[in-house]
């Protein structure tokens, strides 16, 4: 009997956590299951989509990530529609993709999932025929990502700083949006249409988005003033955002957002420019990934506070580990 094969793709750049040792462990569990690997650390933009289309080429059953939110869109584009199953070890800023499926940011605990080997087709989002899994963006948080893409300090801190320093000198912007045949005429600050309910760091953008629906929840955000902004950043953090006075939202197949210029948007955190006109649907389940097997019902406040404590028990057992590295001689 022929051995299943796996490809790992590391990108080297992502997040700001250490990659250190993580070959020998993915390689060493993947050994364990009797499962050929081959590594592969990308180079620049689209290697790790144009790697991974030549694993499904080649019969692969496995292209497992470690990398942030766009090292895994560039993947799942390679493998939408095949039987080849995405794996994920959230090595981002904010993990976004993998933090709606449940998956640990621990990587041992991450890799427990892929080697139990229960998996889900998830659906994704196509803008313009551009695909997205968690989020397209227009508006303010287009003009962050399109900032926080140049910066050579990644993380949080750095996102949020960012975030601030755009919103002070940033104006809503008018929108027309064709939803179930009629048009709805908006001045937002800023239209998420979401697949996935976060755009990663436990954001919870849309709350009520599920990965397997074939639905899309767009999120329409109204700012009057500073102190409602405040208020819907909490509601961001706590996931009530779709409870907010200053929040619309609407779950759809399909939209058209219509603006007066063209200009940035992003899909997945990833910047680009779009025209005046973008096209928006879910396209059903199409891509297979590995998830917990059993599905986290989301409660507001609840739900959030224990991510949080998880990942700040995460970086203690990481920090405990390059500890222990050091004093082995690791």
């Amino acid at each position: 009997m022929e051995k299943q094969r796996a490809l790992l793709i590391i990108n080297p750049i992502s997040g700001t956590r250490s990659k250190d040792g993580l070959e020998s462990l993915v390689s060493a569990a993947f050994a364990k299951k009797g499962i050929d690997i081959e590594i592969y650390k990308t180079k620049g933009a689209d290697d790790a989509n144009l790697k991974a289309k030549e694993a499904v080429e080649n019969g692969f059953k496995f292209v497992v990530t470690a990398g942030g939110d766009g090292t895994v869109n560039e993947t799942a584009n390679a493998l939408a529609g095949s039987d080849c199953i995405l794996g994920i070890l959230p090595y981002g800023s904010g993990n976004g993709f993998a933090r709606s499926l449940g998956i640990p940011q621990d990587t041992l605990e991450a890799l427990k999932i892929i080697e139990n080997g229960h998996h889900i087709t998830a659906d994704r989002g196509i803008a313009n025929n551009k695909p997205f899994y968690c989020t397209f963006g227009i508006g303010f948080d287009a003009v962050v990502s399109e900032k926080f893409a140049t910066m050579k300090k990644r993380g949080r801190i750095t996102y949020i700083r960012s975030a601030f320093r755009e919103y002070l000198n940033y104006q809503s912007q008018s929108y027309a949006l064709l939803i179930n045949g009629k048009v709805v005429t908006e001045k937002a600050l800023l239209i998420a249409v979401c697949n996935a309910p976060q755009y990663g760091n436990n954001a919870y953008i849309g709350p009520k988005a599920k990965l397997s629906d074939g639905l899309l929840d767009i999120t329409v955000v109204h700012s009057d003033n500073p102190f409602s902004t405040i208020m819907m950043g909490m509601d961001l953090m706590t996931g009530m955002l779709d409870k907010n006075s200053s929040i619309e939202s609407f779950q759809v197949p399909s939209v058209t957002i219509a603006r007066t210029n063209e200009g940035p948007v992003h899909l997945d955190g990833e910047p680009l420019l779009m025209g005046k006109r973008i096209d928006i649907r879910c396209q059903e389940k199409v891509l297979k990934v590995f998830a917990p097997e059993k599905e986290k019902i989301f409660r507001p406040f609840i739900s959030p506070l224990r991510a949080m404590l998880d990942d700040m028990r995460y970086d203690v057992m990481d920090k405990f580990r390059q500890i222990d590295k050091r004093m082995n001689g690791k």
